[in-house]
């Protein structure tokens, strides 16, 4: 019996996703896989249903965002499960050493593992982050302690993705991972990197980088003045800000911070200061990371 369910979230990608199910479902690991439908309007639940039939689909009625990741791990009945999106796809033997690994720490909330970007599978510039990353964590955790995760490659255990609610339906999608993870932290789960789960990453061409960038840069500022002390907060969002191009993207993406400011100062709940020393010791590798750059 599998330990370990497959959560696929999808919009309007129907050609990738069907690639990426062709390999998802033939892994000897053999684990059921759930996939939400975002409200797609290029047929993709219609060629799911025909070609797949042995994975549970949702049909959204619109695009939830992240937030379909809830809507799917409510029907998971096995005690972990796997995010993955639909350019991305665990190699085999990865999901199931991510179980073995959730089975043999149960103070452990998650485990993400190694992105290799095809078609050259090279490492994903994030990687090096995570395999080094500065984070104290206790002696007894399988590999380094994380403070930020990447939902396509991490498994989580179920029991601590629902005890804090899952993702934000706020964020809705870029950089929801954040908020969850430093509230998983908050609650004294730990989350961990692990070279032996491998997830290889086929960029879809089919994505609107300038409004991603704009929800990347709006959700990291909320998630800072969430959670933050207020001069790391700001601090950080000085930080972020010189990052990012200087234009109306940018300036868009700062304005709905700001609508947001109410339901932010509503929910502000700073995170503990064990917490936030493992935030300030990242700051520096932050700096320095060509994966954070605000860009697109």
């Amino acid at each position: 019996m599998s330990r370990i369910t497959v959560v696929v979230i999808t919009h309007n990608r129907r050609d990738q996703l069907m690639e990426t199910l062709a390999q998802m479902t033939k892994l000897p690991d053999n684990a059921p896989i759930i996939l939400v439908d975002n409200a797609s309007r290029d047929g993709t639940a219609d060629a799911v249903a025909r070609s797949f039939p042995e994975v549970e689909l949702i049909r959204a009625d619109r695009n939830l965002g992240s937030v379909a990741r809830n809507h799917a791990v409510g029907r998971v009945r096995t005690p972990y499960v796997a995010f993955c999106d639909d350019d991305t796809r665990w190699q085999a033997g990865s999901l199931e050493h991510a179980a073995d690994v959730l089975d043999s720490y149960p103070g452990l909330a998650s485990v993400t593992g190694k992105c290799l970007v095809e078609p050259g599978l090279t490492e994903d510039p994030l990687t090096p982050e995570l395999r080094y990353s500065p984070v104290s964590g206790p002696d007894w955790l399988p590999g380094p302690a994380l403070l930020g995760i990447m939902a396509g490659l991490t498994a989580f255990r179920i029991a601590a993705f629902t005890e804090v609610g899952g993702f934000s339906a706020r964020m809705w999608l870029g950089g929801e991972e954040e908020l969850l993870a430093l509230d998983l932290a908050a609650r004294g789960w730990w989350m961990c990197w692990d070279e032996e789960i491998v997830v290889h990453h086929a960029p879809s061409e089919v994505r609107d980088s300038r409004r991603r960038r704009q929800l990347g840069i709006r959700n990291t500022l909320w998630t800072l003045w969430l959670r933050r002390p207020l001069r790391s907060a700001l601090r950080r969002s000085v930080a972020v800000l010189r990052s990012a191009p200087f234009d109306s993207a940018t300036a868009l993406a700062v304005a709905e911070a700001l609508r947001g400011l109410p339901w932010v100062l509503r929910e502000r709940a700073v995170v503990p200061p064990t917490v936030e020393a493992g935030l300030v010791s990242l700051e520096e590798s932050q700096r320095q990371s060509q994966a954070r750059r605000y860009v697109g």
